[in-house]
């Protein structure tokens, strides 16, 4: 039964998702490669396909390196926390216990966009921010969730505002600085005796080629952060995937670069990553430190934002303004 209507503004974060168990790595996969907006795998009609034959091929290798983070993605708990704390603080800026419910919806594994939609209707929210929870925009990240969204809530008579970026924003930028100065700290050495090596997810140079501002947006956040934090650094693209052209550096190829220029003490920050999944439990923390082992550097991890309180508020101020912007503050 539909309840009715009320004075609730609803608040949806988009994620990508990941998959729950080792058995929904290979259904994960295939919703991930049929989707053009990340990879465009031949002409249209041979997109699902082909996602399908890389899924099957690829799912026993994806499923090894789930299992040595424990068997599944913990991107859904983190982000289902990340929503209870920002109700929390939406509640509290309001000075009430009523006014905002926060959702999460994933693009590529469950709660799906599509079944979390019907779930805001029915409970009688009809002004809903949208929130993507990638702070750099890119149209493989953001624009697909923002496209799949706009096909699903159509069919529901729900005001939607979205929030599309916000890499510049100053708590979001105050809550990385923290991160790696507490990650700096780990080392005993000092600001100037640690490389900080900012590592962003790629994506293929078409995209960039044909207008995608990511980079700038990543550029930006880092341009912001040494504003406040005196640091040696490079920026570096990991988890690439298929046969295209994708961004450069790629991590694993700076490590080598690095190493041969005298560093020791390397300090890695996931910056387009707001929350802990497979890229920073198993590619960093796993892959690319044995790595830096091998060539004699010592490489550790900045914390994941993931429920940092100056996070939070970051997503709170955003929110905030978004309802001011869409004319829905009280």
């Amino acid at each position: 039964m539909v309840q009715s209507e009320d004075s609730t503004t609803g608040v949806l974060l988009l994620n990508l998702g990941g998959p729950d168990s080792l058995e929904a790595v290979r259904p994960f996969l295939y919703n991930l490669f049929s989707d053009r907006d990340i990879i465009r795998l031949g002409p249209p009609f041979m997109q699902k396909p082909l996602a399908y034959l890389i899924s099957a091929l690829r799912h026993k290798k994806t499923e090894s390196y789930y299992r040595q983070i424990g068997g599944k993605s913990p991107i859904l708990d983190i982000t289902t926390r990340q929503a209870m704390a920002l109700e929390e603080e939406l509640r509290s800026a309001k000075g009430s216990e009523e006014g905002f419910k926060v959702f999460v919806g994933m693009r590529y594994w469950h709660p799906l966009i599509e079944n979390v939609i019907p779930q805001i209707y029915e409970a009688g929210i009809r002004r809903l921010i949208v929130l993507s929870l990638y702070p750099h925009y890119s149209i493989a990240t953001t624009g697909s969730s923002l496209a799949r969204l706009k096909e699903v809530i159509t069919g529901f008579p729900i005001g939607m505002s979205t929030i599309s970026s916000w890499y510049d924003h100053p708590l979001y930028i105050d809550a990385l600085v923290d991160s790696i100065s507490e990650g700096i700290d780990m080392f005993g050495a000092g600001p100037a005796g640690v490389h900080v090596l900012f590592s962003a997810h790629s994506l293929p140079k078409k995209f960039i080629e044909e207008g995608d501002p990511y980079v700038d947006h990543i550029r930006a956040t880092i341009s912001e952060i040494t504003k406040k934090i005196d640091i040696p650094w490079d920026l570096s693209y990991q988890s690439k995937s298929g046969p295209v052209e994708w961004l450069e550096p790629s991590t694993d190829e700076i490590l080598g670069a690095l190493a041969k220029k005298g560093v020791k003490n390397l300090l890695v920050v996931p910056v387009s990553f707001v929350s802990d999944h497979i890229e920073t439990l198993y590619e960093i923390d796993i892959l690319y430190k044995k790595m830096a082992g091998e060539l004699g550097m010592r490489l550790e991890r900045a914390e994941s934002l993931n429920t940092s309180p100056v996070f939070i508020s970051a997503l709170r101020d955003i929110v905030m303004k978004g309802t001011r912007d869409a004319g829905w503050a009280a």
